[in-house]
């Protein structure tokens, strides 16, 4: 089983581990943080080090949707 999160036609992350895509995905959608914390992790994490921008993210598995939400401007 593959899993991947993507912003538009880019994979930013993929993985077979059936674990972490589905955590870091939880992470970017509010779901795991809040308040100070969450808005830490979007912009010292989520914009810098995997690239993304403010907008839709999605999570596939097997290259089927799963699931979408939308990262903050911040």
């Amino acid at each position: 089983m593959v899993e991947e999160i993507r912003q538009g036609d880019k994979v930013i992350l993929s993985s077979e581990d059936g674990f972490s895509v589905a955590m870091i995905f939880n992470n970017l959608c509010g779901k795991n943080f809040s308040g100070d914390t969450y808005r830490d992790y979007i912009k010292y994490v989520a914009y810098p080090s995997m690239g993304l921008k403010p907008g839709i993210v999605s999570y596939y598995r097997d290259g089927t949707l799963r699931k979408s939400c939308t990262i903050p401007k911040l």
